[in-house]
């Protein structure tokens, strides 16, 4: 009967409108409940607590690992006290409500410094090191930014009358961790969903430690892992914006259509070029247990959004999407001696891994390979010297690349392959080279870095925009 929703934390910073929208809306009485949110912490949190994660700049967390005495990180979780009140004020106007907000979140900061205080105190012993407990206390920061938004969320609903139910995952003085499911199944067997709005934090504190696999990807495991816990009807994510056929500000927002429906292998497809619509471990979960997923856009409530689910496939042959990521390097690789040796790939794949870079595709031929990675310009250099080192008669070259994808739940269309030749190149757009898989679900083309932006444009208007192509429709 129920469902589990997602509120990700640009949302979460329109509160009021997330309150409008969502949260209650036009529900009364037993239309409030059966409904379990999943929420990350507000905009910008997570950076003031870590890192931030575009830029680098260093977090409390950064700065804990880097220092040598505690006023490196103080100031920064001063910092973070400041920000957290803030919001609160934004929030409450009632003071018994803003007094216990800060209160909840006072109390977790205190704690978070006390502990990193008495741990740096510590490890000035040489029989310990900081380095051994560092991921614990990336864990703890993280926790607090979830727990100040469910808490505050909970606080919000039931200030209106509702009767909402914090969901707290974090581990907050618990005695010793517990497996990850366990965690999850144990708090919501104390739930009552019929009559309880649930509200979850977004961090999972467990056994297995969520962020030594997902760092900041861990609010739609445990997303999708509290779904298939509780049986959900439908799993929800609620995004800023629609999952739609290209991005409107490189097409035009009045160019692009929503999706409406897809599987979980174009969700999966959109995973690889850093476009996620769920993280592929959480589309995992939900696939395997049988639970359909929607996207909605968070301030459109009446809009059904694009409902993704496991064997849906498109009515007849058509592209969905024009996808694509621009931060891609070709790192080539030529050496005569590659012919037959498999060795070369393993190596220099074990190589890119170890360096954290992502490959988002590669291909071959008899003497050379092209790893397409993501990843910092100084990784990159460092993967190309690293491998010169490795194997001295080999050439590696850098190019700086782009990849457009077609992707469609169904995508045997005829003649795609000529249709997206022709239309770049009558745009000027060279391509450097195009992967097409068997299974038929997506289809890249490597462009000049520069030559991006057109080439999204240039596809969405030949495979997608039914004015110019009929015969290429959009998922209904």
């Amino acid at each position: 009967m129920h469902t589990v929703e997602k509120i990700g934390g640009t949302s979460m910073s329109r509160f009021e409108e997330v309150l409008d929208n969502i949260l209650i809306g036009r529900r009364q009485d037993d239309q409030l409940y059966q409904r379990v949110f999943v929420v990350s912490a507000y905009s910008g949190m997570t950076n003031l607590l870590l890192e931030h994660k575009k830029t680098g700049e260093p977090g409390v967390y950064q700065r804990f690992a880097d220092a040598r005495s505690e006023e490196a990180w103080s100031e920064a979780l001063a910092t973070v006290r400041q920000q957290m009140l803030a919001q609160n004020a934004a929030l409450f106007d009632g003071e018994f409500e803003r007094h216990a907000a800060n209160q909840f979140i006072g109390s977790r900061i205190d704690d978070a410094g006390e502990c990193m205080r008495s741990l740096q105190r510590l490890c000035a012993y040489g029989h310990f090191q900081l380095s051994e407990h560092l991921m614990k206390v990336r864990e703890m920061l993280a926790s607090l930014g979830e727990a100040h938004s469910a808490f505050n969320t909970v606080l919000a609903l039931k200030q209106r009358g509702v009767n909402a139910k914090l969901v707290d995952l974090t581990g907050w003085h618990l005695d010793a961790p517990l497996a990850f499911e366990a965690m999850i199944g144990s708090r919501f067997a104390e739930v009552d969903l019929s009559r309880e709005l649930a509200v979850a934090t977004g961090y999972t504190h467990c056994r297995e430690g969520l962020m030594n696999t997902f760092d900041r990807g861990y609010s739609e495991i445990t997303f999708a892992q509290i779904a298939a816990a509780t049986g959900a009807r439908e799993a929800i994510i609620h995004k800023e914006f629609h999952l739609s056929s290209a991005d409107p500000k490189l097409v035009g927002a009045g160019q692009v259509v929503t999706i409406g429906r897809t599987n979980y292998d174009v969700a999966d497809q959109l995973s690889n070029l850093g476009m996620e619509a769920i993280h592929p471990r959480a589309a995992k979960t939900l696939r395997s247990a049988g639970i359909e997923l929607r996207i909605k856009n968070a301030f459109e409530p009446e809009h059904t959004g694009t409902l993704i689910s496991q064997n849906y496939r498109s009515e007849r042959p058509c592209v969905e999407i024009i996808a694509g990521r621009k931060d891609v390097f070709g790192l080539e690789v030529f050496d005569q001696d590659m012919l037959g040796d498999v060795g070369y790939d393993v190596e220099i794949t074990k190589l890119l891994k170890q360096l954290k870079l992502y490959v988002v595709n590669k291909d071959s031929d008899a003497n050379s390979i092209t790893y397409y990675a993501s990843g910092s310009r100084k990784l990159i250099n460092r993967a190309a010297r690293l491998i010169e080192e490795r194997y001295p008669a080999a050439e590696v070259t850098v190019h700086n690349v782009a990849i457009v994808s077609a992707i469609g739940s169904d995508l045997k269309v005829k003649g795609i392959l000529a249709k997206t030749v022709a239309a770049l190149a009558e745009a000027g757009i060279s391509i450097q080279a195009v992967h097409q898989s068997i299974r038929q679900v997506g289809m890249q083309c490597v462009v000049n870095e520069d030559d991006y932006a057109a080439a999204v444009a240039t596809l969405h208007r030949a495979l997608i925009e039914p004015e110019n192509h009929g015969d290429v429709i959009v998922a209904a």
